[in-house]
């Protein structure tokens, strides 16, 4: 047979637990036709490339990523980093940096509330340092803002305005009158993302081919898009530049989307939406099958749905559905042949989506087929750590998140048991579920945090080191307990191969090298099988084939 590409000499690990390892493989029409040791290259003719040793993985699949949502952000510009010591450095900073900047329509900076040492930023005391722009705050995990009340009256915000998803996503009110701080996103995003229907189809093209170029650079050739909470007509309306860059054969990254939900009564409207997505973008590298819901939030603002209470308020967050309600959108799904994605932070959260899961297999019995995956999994419980595998929900984490933050922060906020059993990976992956891998962040900037080779070092280490490809500010000398957790190369491997195809449910055709399949693989000079982990993010593919075809 006359093969368009023939490989000889590599090492190959190609994510197929039948023939873990090979040394040759021919590809044809996009797709390998034969995957082996170099004997069986007999039957095949063309130009052979001898690779000389080198290591060859299939194509990265990124299973929980937001390709549409950092568009909004003006090109990445998120705001102005920085750290303080308490509330009033916090406004002395912003105040010194309004005077050097005058002029600006809306101030935009970025804070973590934990270098609030426990006050409250209000309204007030934004509007006492600028009386006269608009300002906004956008907290460092991204799920919550502070803003002046020249932001809460241009979007119409009162004390009477009603909270989007009570206990979940809100407006902060103390003594009934709002705070100026927005809570989670189907309340914040219509006011950080508001700009972003202005934009034109040439600006959104040119983020979106940034990311393509991004993608192809980290050999990154599918992923799961999550979509913005409360802002699904940008989502929209970046899908639609999606498939017409696919019409123009611009698109060559596989793009699995969703529709965001974030409340029991969007279920039905959900719906109708996320099947009207699913016809209306339907081409060769854009599909919609998948329903994204939030059941919580995070655990630094204590919107994490908690088994226990949080030591420092004694609220336990609110999951955004009951067990009943997930079970009946679930059963909805099933019906037809849709699949379901949640954001799961708590231990609460996922234990609801596992009693969901039960009672809607109960029901449905055989006919059940619905792909549930958790995503993020920060805090498990012991009781539900083998749920996963007994009910076949995927459970999705995002590695390069596992870098350790110092325990003496994490204790005051969950107490010692949970701050020293974080992200549970190993267990999970121990006990026969599907896991897959992810690197889930909400601007592209430089996609230093996209880097899926950052996810595999983290995922290895569980700390962020001085040999780490991040920013110096990620740095620090602690790593989340408990070690065990560590996984080891090959696991990293398939959690972002072969298992995310699974996720996708595209494993015929995608995540590992095998004949048959888009010949999808990723050509490096060193092997990843025996390379130093410290470092391991610095790591990029040499050469990138999709399809066959050399992208790289």
């Amino acid at each position: 047979m006359k093969a368009d590409h023939i490989i000889k000499n590599a090492k190959i690990f190609t994510a197929d637990k039948e023939k873990p390892l090979a040394t040759a493989l021919a590809v044809k029409d996009g797709k390998f036709v034969y995957v082996g040791d170099e004997a069986g290259l007999s039957d095949y003719k063309g130009d052979v490339t001898d690779l000389e040793g080198k290591f060859i993985m299939p194509g990265i699949i990124d299973t929980h990523v937001h390709v549409t949502f950092p568009i909004g952000f003006e090109y990445g510009e998120i705001g102005e980093r920085f750290e303080c010591n308490g509330k009033q450095e916090a406004l002395d900073f912003m105040a010194d940096y309004i005077k050097k900047n005058p002029g600006v329509e809306r101030y935009k900076f970025l804070l973590e509330k934990r270098f609030l040492n426990g006050e409250e930023i209000t309204k007030e005391d934004l509007d006492a340092i600028c009386p006269d722009s608009e300002l906004q705050i956008h907290e460092g995990e991204g799920h919550s803002i502070w803003v002046n009340s020249r932001i809460l009256e241009k979007h119409g915000i009162t004390d009477d305005t009603p909270d989007p998803v009570p206990g979940l996503s809100y407006y902060v009110r103390k003594d009934g009158h709002v705070t100026g701080n927005i809570i989670e996103g189907t309340a914040e995003m219509p006011i950080i993302l508001e700009g972003a229907m202005d934009l034109t189809d040439e600006q959104i093209d040119a983020e979106l081919l940034r990311w393509i170029d991004y993608s192809v650079e980290a050999g990154v050739n599918c992923v799961f898009d999550c979509g913005i909470p409360g802002l699904n007509a940008f989502h929209e309306r970046a899908y639609e530049r999606l498939r017409e860059l696919d019409r123009q054969g611009k698109l060559p990254v596989y793009v699995d989307g969703c529709f965001v939900i974030a409340a029991a009564w969007q279920m039905e409207e959900g719906m109708k939406e996320l099947k009207r997505f699913r016809r209306e973008f339907n081409t060769e590298h854009l599909k919609v099958h998948t329903m994204k819901a939030f059941m919580d939030g995070t655990l630094k603002i204590h919107t994490g749905a908690m088994i226990d209470p949080y030591p420092e308020t004694q609220t336990k967050g609110s999951p955004a559905f009951t067990k009943e309600e997930l079970a009946e959108l679930i059963k909805l799904l099933n019906e037809e042949d849709l699949d379901l994605h949640l954001h799961t932070v708590g231990d609460n959260a996922s234990r609801v989506v596992l009693d969901a899961v039960e009672l809607a297999r109960k029901e449905l019995g055989d006919d059940y087929h619905v792909k549930v995956t958790c995503a993020h999994l920060e805090v498990q419980d012991d009781a539900d750590l083998p749920r996963f595998a007994e009910l076949g929900v995927i459970a999705n984490y995002t590695p390069w998140w596992h870098g350790g933050e110092p325990l003496e922060s994490l204790i005051p906020l969950l107490g010692e048991k949970r701050a020293r059993n974080m992200f549970r990976c190993k267990t999970v992956w121990d006990t026969g579920a599907l896991v897959t891998w992810s690197s889930d962040n909400i601007t592209f900037e430089d996609f230093t945090c996209w880097n899926p080779s950052l996810g595999m070092e983290i995922g290895m280490t569980r700390q962020i080191t001085e040999k780490t490809r991040l920013p110096e500010f990620y740095i620090g000398d602690y790593s989340f307990p408990p070690d065990e957790e560590k996984m080891n190369i090959e696991e990293m491997i398939l959690g972002y191969t072969i298992n995310g195809a699974k996720q996708l449910g595209i494993e015929a055709s995608k995540g590992s090298i095998e004949a048959g399949k888009d010949a999808d693989f990723l050509v490096f000079e060193n092997d990843l099988l025996t390379a130093e982990a410290e470092g391991f993010s610095y790591n990029i593919p040499a050469e990138v084939y999709f399809s066959g075809k050399k992208m790289k």
